[in-house]
């Protein structure tokens, strides 16, 4: 499993083109979604050749895993006896996610950061289930390829999916995992609590009032993926949502349209919306969606785990996460950390770095 140095030179006609696109924009009568000022910034300021250099400044890598390239940051620390660990993004999110968190954990972690198969620089055709085989092929990278026995692991959103269905499936190798989204847990062995019902009824009312992305991204990715291939506007709108919405304080422009421009050159808004329809993402407030999609793994949105994930786990909450300590415990035998930040959102690496990486230092040194 050969490892081969990385780095992305965008071509300069697609950046011609990508312009070419924004000029041209066919505007509706209304913007109350504030894109035209993002847009004009994205056409004129922003300055991509910087964005694409601070990319490429940590050490990446692709490798054939298993058949399938993916491509990874890989850090080595500057400690002795460093601790191994992977971290896995999100949707709409990428490796840039976590850039600003990298220089705070290189003294204590070696640090891999994948991306996921579908997103990015890790090619994922749409319909082939790759984002359901992760945990294996995560586990082989950082065993077989790396060469790391024991390894830590933290993922968010579709990372934290990622990461619990590897101590769930694979959990010799982990040290402990660290997320910042609950697996479902099986909810027979006792009766809810009063709070567990709450929060349920909470998160029901936020599927009904946020969730219509996911809905179709589950359902008919391919749909709005035509859409979001084609159109740059279309893309940025469609992610800007998310990230304004999403996140605790306005995010900041560049930072966002990276991202953007991240999944418009490499042309894979389409594929990674397939990991939606791949893993049934959402159906938790829609008991009869959960029959529609009876293929896609148990441990997410209404599709309870079969057992207990059993490494040591830590769960970070953010202000806009308010799952309670109980329901963790359905689905962790060994929950060890329990944070509340009173700051951050979805974005959390980004956001609110150092909060995450004080987090993450104090779980592992007590794990390992």
């Amino acid at each position: 499993m050969p490892v081969r140095p990385f780095r992305f030179h965008a071509p300069q006609k697609d950046l011609d083109d990508l312009r070419e696109r924004l000029a041209t924009t066919r505007w509706p009568p209304t913007d109350t979604a504030g894109l035209r000022e993002l847009i004009e910034h994205w056409r004129t300021d922003f300055d991509w050749p910087t964005q694409e250099r601070r990319l490429n400044q940590p050490d990446q890598f692709t490798a054939d895993v298993d058949g399938h390239t993916v491509h990874f940051v890989h850090l080595r620390s500057r400690a002795t006896n460093p601790i191994p660990l992977l971290l896995t993004h999100g949707w709409p999110s990428s490796y840039a996610e976590f850039l600003p968190l990298l220089p705070l954990l290189t003294d204590t972690f070696d640090v891999v950061v994948p991306s996921l198969p579908g997103f990015g620089f890790t090619p994922g055709p749409p319909g082939r289930h790759l984002i359901r085989e992760t945990p294996r092929l995560w586990t082989t990278l950082m065993r077989d390829v790396l060469g790391y026995d024991r390894f830590g692991a933290h993922g968010t959103d579709i990372g934290a999916y990622v990461t619990n269905r590897m101590a769930l499936d694979f959990p010799e190798p982990l040290i402990g995992i660290h997320v910042t989204a609950v697996a479902e847990p099986d909810t027979t062995s006792a009766p809810l609590t009063d709070e567990e019902r709450e929060y349920l009824e909470r998160r029901a009312r936020n599927h009904e009032r946020d969730q219509a992305y996911a809905h179709l991204q589950r359902s008919d990715p391919t749909t709005i993926g035509y859409a979001l291939h084609d159109s740059p506007v279309a893309l940025a709108a469609w992610i800007a949502d998310k990230w304004r919405r999403w996140s605790d304080d306005e995010p900041d422009a560049d930072d966002l349209l990276t991202t953007v421009t991240l999944y418009w050159l490499t042309g894979t808004a389409l594929s990674s919306c397939h990991a939606y329809a791949d893993l049934g993402l959402a159906t938790a407030a829609v008991p009869p969606a959960a029959d529609l999609y009876p293929d896609a793994p148990p441990g997410a949105d209404g599709r309870p785990l079969p057992k207990r994930i059993t490494p040591p786990t830590a769960v970070i909450r953010t202000p806009n996460f308010d799952a309670p300590r109980t329901w963790a415990e359905r689905a962790y035998a060994d929950l060890r950390r329990w944070t509340r930040l009173d700051r951050g959102g979805h974005f959390l690496a980004t956001e609110q770095p150092h909060l995450l990486a004080q987090d993450l230092e104090a779980f592992f040194q007590n794990a390992r």
